[in-house]
C-alpha cells in the first residue's frame, strides 16, 4: 500500500471517528506526506523509532521550532496509533520520542483602545469598506474564529435573537450573543453594502467579495492586517489577534471564565485559563502605573 494511500486511509478513519475540523486534518496530512517524502522509498509502516529520530532531527535543523516539531510528533503518534489499532502494526515506533518542551505562550491582545482603532479603520463610504466593518464588529462581539467568521450562512444568523449558531471544532454546536453595536453594523451591511456587492448575484455566504463568493480565512487576514497599519497598530498580530481580545476584556470587566468558555467553544476549561494569566498582567500593569506606592 502506497504512502498516498495509507495517510487518505488515515485521515478518513479520523475525520468519521473524531469529526476533526479540515485545519486539523490538513496539518495531519501535510507532516504525514513530508515524512513520506523524506523516507524515499521506505514504507510508512516498516519504519522504526531511529528512522523517527532522524526525520525529527532534519526538520529542526532545517530551522522548524519546538512547537512545529511537536506538532509533527503528534501528527505521527496519532498515525501509528491508528495503524496499531488495525492491527497493521504491532510496535509503536513513536513510543519512545519524547516531545520537546513547549513554554506556553500568551496570545498576544490588543487594548481596548488598540481595538477601538481597529474596528474605526475602515473606510465604510464604500460597499468594501462597510463590510470590513461589520466583520470586524462582529468579530471582537462574538469571539468567533476566522474560520468560523468567513464561513457564515444566513440560517446562522438570528438577527431577532441577536445570536450566531456556530458549529465549532468537532461539530459541537455553540450559540453566541452577538450584541447590539455589531448587530446594527450587521444590519445595515445586509440591507446596503452587500446587495450592492452582489449586484444581481446570488451567494449563501453572509460576507461575500467582488467575485460574489465568501472570503477566505487568508484573504480576511490580509484586511484586519492592512486596517491594523492604517489604525497605527503596530503589534505582531494573528488571525485570532480580535478572538483573544474579546476572551481578555470579557475577563477584564469581571465575567466568569466558565461563560467565556461556552462563548469561545473550548471543550476544556485549562484552554481558557490561558486568558486569566493576560488578565492578571493587566491589572498588575494598572496597579504599577496608578497606585502610589507601585
Amino acid at each position: 500500500m502506497t504512502a498516498h494511500v495509507l495517510i487518505d486511509q488515515f485521515l478518513d478513519a479520523v475525520w468519521v471517528e473524531q469529526g476533526l475540523s479540515e485545519n486539523t486534518l490538513s496539518a495531519y496530512g501535510s507532516d504525514l506526506r513530508i515524512f513520506a517524502k523524506w523516507l524515499a522509498d521506505k514504507s510508512l509502516l516498516e519504519v522504526d523509532t531511529s528512522d523517527l529520530s532522524k526525520f525529527l532531527a532534519s526538520r529542526y535543523k532545517a530551522g522548524i521550532g519546538n512547537r512545529s516539531s511537536a506538532r509533527i510528533l503528534s501528527s505521527l503518534r496519532r498515525f501509528y496509533g491508528y495503524y496499531i489499532r488495525e492491527n497493521r502494526l504491532t510496535i509503536d515506533p513513536t513510543a519512545l520520542i519524547e516531545a520537546p518542551h513547549i513554554g506556553r505562550a500568551l496570545p498576544v491582545s490588543l487594548s481596548e483602545h488598540d481595538v477601538e482603532l481597529l474596528l474605526n479603520a475602515p473606510e465604510v463610504t464604500n460597499a468594501l469598506g462597510f463590510r470590513d466593518k461589520a466583520m470586524l464588529e462582529m468579530l471582537y462581539a462574538t469571539g468567533l474564529r476566522v474560520s468560523e467568521l468567513v464561513g457564515l450562512k444566513f440560517a446562522q444568523i438570528s438577527f431577532r435573537q441577536g445570536v450566531v449558531r456556530i458549529i465549532g471544532k468537532g461539530n459541537k454546536e455553540r450559540l453566541v450573543p452577538v450584541g447590539e453595536e455589531a448587530m446594527s453594523w450587521m444590519e445595515g451591511y445586509m440591507n446596503q453594502a452587500r446587495k450592492t456587492t452582489l449586484g444581481e448575484r446570488q451567494c449563501d455566504y453572509l460576507f461575500v467579495t467582488n467575485r460574489a463568493g465568501g472570503m477566505t480565512r487568508q484573504a480576511f487576514w490580509h484586511i484586519i492586517k492592512r486596517h491594523a497599519k492604517k489604525a497605527g497598530i503596530n503589534k505582531e498580530l494573528s488571525p485570532h489577534t480580535l478572538r483573544h481580545a474579546f476572551a481578555t476584556h470579557l475577563l477584564n470587566h469581571g465575567a466568569d471564565l466558565r461563560v467565556v468558555q461556552l462563548l469561545l467553544g473550548h471543550a476544556d476549561l485549562s484552554t481558557t485559563q490561558i486568558y486569566t494569566h493576560i488578565a492578571r498582567e493587566r491589572l498588575k500593569e494598572l496597579h504599577s502605573k496608578y497606585h502610589p506606592r507601585g
